[in-house]
């Protein structure tokens, strides 16, 4: 399936909704644009990362105060 956007002014355009919807896009979700090794364009997607999504995903080797990590990560 082919679809048509347009370029309109500050080079802003619109993701055809079935695209948003196929891939569950949404308000601070990111597209990354790139030339494949064939010079051919590629569009990819990427949501965007919660603090929520990465904490405990890293191991420091040492305890630590999560709550405290919080508020010095806020300050």
């Amino acid at each position: 399936m082919t679809v048509t956007t347009k370029i309109y002014k500050n080079n802003q355009t619109a993701v055809p909704s079935f695209m948003r919807k196929k891939f569950n896009l949404g308000d601070g979700d990111l597209i990354e644009w790139s030339i494949d090794e064939k010079g051919e364009p590629k569009i990819s997607f990427r949501k965007k990362m919660k603090l929520e999504d990465i904490m405990g995903s890293v191991k420091l080797g040492y305890k630590t105060d999560s709550v405290e990590l919080k508020k010095e990560l806020y300050k």
